[in-house]
């Protein structure tokens, strides 16, 4: 009788679980904006957060300007990881929840060259300069957050006006790599986890005195219908899991 009031009780415990379950678990599909450059992380990231949560992502890459016209073209959104410039647009703020943002990652600007071919001298603010007048190409995404970044540097080295000449604007951080991966483009400008790839050598980071770090934060969005869902997507990008495959791809956490 005991054995067989233990068993109902297990019974009663184990359909009491999967009701709860059943009743608990929601699947939602979440619609992400993400930076570019972090789309090496996301490509980890996504199957390991869908798998662990039950929910579905679907990201939209883009540079800061394309995120904030994105942002705010009318069309939903359930949560932003976006470079720290697309939150200082007014309009494309608005589109977020009012309350702090969540430092995701960050990362610095660095220069690569093709692989096999000879790395310049960056050792230093005169040797980064020098070796950037001699150069006779460069490419990077000038309308980004991190063009705005390697901006800043070119100001700082007084170079900005000789650098016009020498940029290849392209479209988005995969085709930075390519071109300089091709022998199209002397130097590739960029976050150095992006340079990070086949077919590059990295000459190295910035020096430090002129080292520059593009920042990604998350926010969640002002119209979303998925606000547990959202939450739980930022809350797993600050987790062990997502956080050891962010140092994984040369960021840093926070």
């Amino acid at each position: 009788m005991k054995r067989y009031s233990l068993l109902l009780a297990a019974s009663i415990l184990g359909l009491a679980l999967v009701l709860w379950r059943s009743a608990d678990v929601h699947a939602a599909e979440l619609r992400v904006l993400a930076g570019g450059a972090m789309s090496g992380a996301w490509a980890d990231i996504k199957p390991q957060f869908e798998e662990a949560s039950g929910h579905k992502l679907e990201i939209f890459f883009g540079t800061t300007p394309n995120l904030i016209k994105e942002a705010t073209s009318g069309q939903p959104f359930d949560v932003g990881v976006v470079p720290l410039e697309v939150m200082q647009d007014a309009s494309a703020r608005s589109k977020f929840a009012a309350s702090p943002t969540t430092d995701i990652a960050h990362v610095g600007l660095g220069i690569a060259v093709r692989s096999g071919a000879p790395k310049p001298d960056i050792g230093n603010p005169a040797a980064l300069k020098a070796t950037l007048l001699k150069a006779r190409s460069i490419a990077s995404i000038p309308e980004s957050a991190t063009g705005y970044s390697i901006a800043k540097v070119f100001d700082r080295l007084e170079i900005a006006e000789p650098m016009k000449a020498k940029m290849r604007a392209q479209p988005n951080p995969a085709q930075v790599v390519a071109v300089v991966a091709q022998g199209e483009v002397e130097l590739g400008i960029f976050l150095i986890n992006v340079l990070t790839a086949p077919g590059l050598d990295v000459v190295g980071p910035f020096p430090a005195e002129l080292q520059q770090n593009v920042a990604f934060t998350a926010a969640i969005g002002t119209d979303t219908k998925e606000t547990a869902a959202a939450e739980a997507l930022i809350e797993y990008l600050k987790g062990p899991a997502a956080v050891a495959i962010i140092k994984s791809k040369g960021m840093d956490p926070g």
